[in-house]
């Protein structure tokens, strides 16, 4: 302080202070964070792949670039798109479902047989969406309460929920009823000749409800504490039981839902319905972004990621020289690589 200050009492001005960091150091850091930057950037990375590989059809084959085709992509998809945010809250607590596909048969085989025996169509859904939740709850709780492993849970979920397809019913079972097959004909037009079904409708409705749950309720906060560090979840008096039980219920019902979408797609009930299409979904989550150990990740990445799958399935449907299999190879190697990615940047987080 000069002697000018002193006698008038006045501080002097603070001189300007120089950033620390540049503005490219500054966004790597926000890309970093794993509540927000890190997540909004590896749905970037997914968003970039899925352009890639649309724009890479449609360089390719000539009809891949029709709006119908892009369309396609959510209305072959949309029991999958459910599937996958049931298993997106449950990886964001570092856990898992394998019992998802398993549910989904049984789903089917139920409404099918119901349908058939004459029940009401509106009772018929009531009662899969709550055997499903109930299953899942149950799940949740074994997990949660016994302390067990969420793989071993859900593996005999799984085996629980097939065996119970074969016992109510082994050979497929068609669905004729009016409220089903009327939902599955009847498409939503678009301009410039292309449509909708009221599937993909639902499961878009799905997605919206998903994300304001996560990041506009204390239960999605609380989902991702849990992923993050269960043990300080539980000192910051946050609701851990309550909420692992209940995103294995979310999964559930989002499973049964997606067998319910799955019957609108195919019109039947069979017992041997989506074997593995519980690790489609398991893949798609991981390949919009979500951390296997949970506590990072977004639905629309998820949506995002059944995207992804679908546009390969389309490549190598258009090339018709490749087998089916090579779907599969390809979603693995896919997989693999962001599984690769995800353990390097969380080395490198900490």
């Amino acid at each position: 302080m000069t002697a000018t200050d002193s006698a008038t009492g006045t501080a002097p001005a603070p001189a300007p202070e120089r950033p620390d960091r540049s503005l490219g150091q500054a966004a790597y850091a926000w890309l970093r964070r794993t509540d927000t930057g890190s997540s909004t950037f590896s749905v970037l990375v997914t968003a970039l792949l899925l352009v890639v590989l649309f724009g890479a059809g449609t360089l390719r084959y000539e009809n891949f670039g029709y709006p119908q085709v892009a369309l396609n992509l959510l209305v072959d998809n949309a029991h999958l798109i459910v599937l996958a945010v049931g298993m997106t809250f449950v990886i964001l607590t570092g856990g898992i479902d394998l019992s998802s596909g398993a549910v989904v048969a049984l789903s089917t085989v139920i409404a099918a047989s119901l349908l058939q025996k004459g029940w009401a169509a509106p009772l018929v859904i009531v009662l899969v969406l709550a055997t499903g939740t109930l299953l899942g709850w149950a799940m949740g709780a074994a997990v949660h309460h016994l302390q067990l492993q969420p793989f071993i849970v859900t593996l005999a979920g799984m085996f629980l929920a097939r065996g119970l397809c074969f016992v109510i019913s082994e050979p497929s079972i068609p669905i004729r009823d009016d409220l089903f097959t009327g939902l599955a004909q009847n498409v939503i037009e678009l301009p410039g000749n292309t449509y909708l079904t009221y599937g993909v409708l639902i499961a878009l409705v799905v997605v919206a409800i998903a994300v304001y749950v996560l990041h506009r309720t204390r239960f999605g906060r609380t989902v991702y504490a849990i992923g993050g560090n269960e043990q300080s979840a539980g000192l910051m008096g946050l609701a851990v039981g309550r909420t692992k039980v209940a995103v294995y219920a979310i999964s559930g019902f989002c499973s049964a839902l997606g067998g319910l979408l799955f019957s609108l797609y195919i019109l039947s009930g069979w017992s041997l319905h989506a074997i593995g299409m519980e690790l489609d979904a398991i893949a798609a989550v991981v390949i919009g972004g979500t951390l296997l150990t949970g506590g990072s990740g977004l639905v629309v990445g998820s949506l995002l990621g059944v995207l992804v799958l679908g546009t390969i399935q389309s490549l190598i449907s258009f090339d018709g020289g490749l087998s089916s299999w090579w779907t599969k190879i390809t979603i693995g190697v896919l997989l693999l690589v962001f599984v690769v990615v995800q353990r390097l940047s969380t080395r490198s987080s900490r």
